[in-house]
């Protein structure tokens, strides 16, 4: 059953009961709807269009559609993918329908984490939205691009909504211990300094969190005061916020990833330790790092590969207490080893050559010849044993297709053991070089 908004049962949240009925009264999401903005002046003027509101958990989604709906005189649809399908959808749909043509009234269909929803759901919308028989807002944690179809994209806006600053999470939380009607303002709570500062740092950014929250330490409160102790006792650790698998997993793994590339110790071995603590596994970690070791370290230091693949036997050997610490081992070598980038440089574009360039065959020199016929081919003949060679370096010699000669895919830089790669390879070269002029002449 459809609540009107502003309605609201007995027992229902403090984030509930606090949530706003004018926009004037709308915490955070100043770039969207602060005054003046497009969006603030469509929502008063009673005007809107359907829209993708993205953001992360207690930013104000369902508060904003709400207040959309209510701004412009419109009857609000509520259906939540979690717990909904195609029945659900039909039905909103006939009641929009039937909005609009016994009432004459538009009707908002505010979809709940919307990309919970399949494509032949989601396609399911599409002709409504069209037609204008609804004003489609869906709310999602995950990024669209990935989650919706483009199709339903195309069809409304996306906003992104941001995590609210401790300075607007606190206009949250005073206007919540101030209002007697709606909030707690009847319980003439006080709250130290202290405790307010720890409170808001736990909401990290999440308004219905930090409402929550509140509202246990009212009841944990004794004579209406509420300090670090009463925190504690009320809300207990820290609940870091994390999604497996979804946007801030893959963010937070990005931020370590620059982190030990950036030769950030520090930076790297607390996003490591941010994951740790939100429940990530110590591996998901350890395998990043034998990317790592390849993609931005390479021949620089060729031994951040190893003690990548020891720290990971070590979590197998000795489990994730010490295991854990091993990994943190290798992250701070990796972050402080010399950097390059040149062995994934050269091998991604050798990769391209040979997907995009001809099947060039093997120059004869280069073939085994283990049969009669084949020698008598050709096969083998005029290949140089290097070994046989000064230096063990057959110098003019040729290891790629006639077609390729001059091309070169590796180019050590001057860090790390790659800077003697590249006077070992500048040293050969010059010998290839002197070779040709002789050869020449």
């Amino acid at each position: 059953m459809n609540l009107d908004f502003g309605e609201k049962e007995d027992f229902a949240p403090l984030a509930a009961k606090m949530r706003p009925r004018k926009i004037d009264d709308y915490f955070g999401q100043e770039h969207i709807v602060g005054e003046g903005k497009p969006l603030r002046k469509a929502i008063e003027s009673g005007h809107t269009h359907s829209m993708i509101l993205w953001g992360p958990p207690g930013t104000g989604k369902t508060t904003l559609a709400e207040l959309i709906a209510s701004h412009c005189d419109a009857h609000i649809e509520r259906i939540s993918a979690v717990t909904s399908g195609v029945k659900e959808i039909r039905t909103a749909i006939e009641v929009a329908k039937q909005q609009a043509a016994m009432r004459a009234k538009r009707t908002v269909l505010f979809v709940d984490e919307v990309h919970r929803f399949n494509k032949s759901q989601q396609d399911a919308f599409l002709p409504f939205i069209e037609d204008g028989t609804v004003i489609f807002i869906g709310a999602t944690t995950e990024n669209p691009s990935f989650e919706l179809n483009g199709a339903l994209l195309s069809r409304a806006r996306v906003y992104v909504l941001q995590l609210l600053s401790v300075e607007e999470l606190d206009g949250v939380l005073s206007c919540a211990l101030s209002d007697k009607q709606r909030g707690l303002g009847n319980l003439s709570l006080s709250i130290d300094q202290d405790a307010r500062k720890r409170l808001l740092d736990l909401a990290g950014g999440d308004a219905r969190r930090l409402l929550n929250y509140i509202e246990l330490c009212a009841d944990f409160s004794s004579e209406g005061k509420i300090d670090l102790q009463t925190l504690g006792q009320a809300v207990g650790d820290k609940v870091a916020s994390f999604d497996k698998g979804g946007d801030q997993f893959y963010d937070m793994l990005s931020a370590f990833h620059k982190s030990v590339r950036g030769s950030s110790p520090d930076g790297a071995l607390y996003w490591y330790a941010r994951m740790l603590c939100a429940g990530s596994e110590a591996l998901v970690i350890a395998r990043r790092l034998l990317a790592i070791a390849t993609e931005d370290i390479g021949n620089a230091d060729p031994r951040a590969m190893q003690v990548c693949l020891n720290a990971w036997d070590i979590y197998h050997r000795v489990g994730p207490a010490e295991g854990e610490r091993a990994i943190a081992q290798a992250t701070l070598y990796c972050a402080s080893a010399a950097k390059s980038n040149a062995v994934y440089s050269a091998f991604k574009s050798a990769v391209v050559d040979a997907k995009d360039l001809p099947d060039y065959p093997v120059p004869h020199h280069l073939r085994n010849a283990p049969t009669k016929l084949m020698k008598d081919m050709g096969y083998g003949e005029e290949y140089r044993y290097a070994h046989n060679e000064p230096g063990a370096f057959a110098a003019g010699e040729s290891y790629l297709p006639p077609e390729l000669v001059d091309k070169s895919y590796y180019q050590p830089v001057e860090r790390g053991l790659e800077k003697q790669i590249k006077a070992k390879l500048e040293y050969l070269a010059d010998l290839n070089a002197n070779s040709e002029m002789r050869r020449v002449k």
